[in-house]
């Protein structure tokens, strides 16, 4: 059985279950609660010494860093999650790494909460999040090519990384009226079961 240690709100868990569910995978969630710092209980460390999520037990090999377990499972279930062109791949990844290596690792919890604590909370969570996810959100609405999907008309990496950081941007209030293109997108993904699926509110949260 495949296990995915999961946190239900964690963008880089909800890409994995995405890519799970394209790839019409079962799996069995093993929640890690990260508000209780579960990730940094001993026996997560030794799952990931980064006390990261997700870990996703696959193919009897243990994979940290969503990036490298989608990309893996792209590989070997041949999703096409990239294209087959040197200078397709390259853009898909320009997009998917402007959120899931730009916007989303300032966004992650901790590095909020720890701005906000030496602010002396003059900074809020929320002014924070929402500074550098407009700010994520601007550049990909610009770079964004036409098509169905965030890169033409087939589902790719970039699809997967926007997905998530769409359900961050409405949380903390975000608004994506500003976004057209991106409106789009998320409009054809949420008609995709896959996607569906992922949702957090589809999520065993404990």
């Amino acid at each position: 059985m495949i296990k995915l240690y999961d946190y239900w709100r964690s963008s880089a868990s909800y890409r994995v279950r995405i890519v799970l569910g394209l790839a019409d995978m079962q799996w069995d969630t093993q929640p890690v609660n990260l508000l209780d710092a579960e990730q940094r209980s001993e026996a997560h460390l030794a799952r990931n010494p980064q006390g990261l999520v997700p870990v996703l037990e696959v193919d009897g090999h243990s994979l940290t860093q969503s990036l490298a377990q989608i990309e893996y499972l792209d590989e070997t279930r041949n999703l096409g999650l990239l294209p087959t062109t040197a200078i397709g791949r390259a853009e898909v990844r320009a997009l998917s790494y402007a959120i899931a290596m730009e916007t989303h690792p300032v966004c992650n919890l901790n590095v909020a909460r720890w701005a906000v604590e030496q602010s002396g909370k003059a900074i809020t969570m929320e002014g924070w999040m929402q500074h550098f996810i407009t700010q994520g959100l601007d550049a990909f609405e610009q770079i964004v090519t036409g098509g169905a999907y965030s890169y033409g008309d087939n589902i790719t990496l970039a699809d997967v990384c926007l997905r998530p950081q769409i359900y961050n941007a409405e949380r903390w209030g975000v608004d994506l009226k500003a976004y057209p293109k991106i409106s789009r997108i998320h409009a054809a993904l949420d008609t995709i079961p896959a996607f569906q699926r992922a949702h957090p509110d589809e999520t065993p949260q404990d």
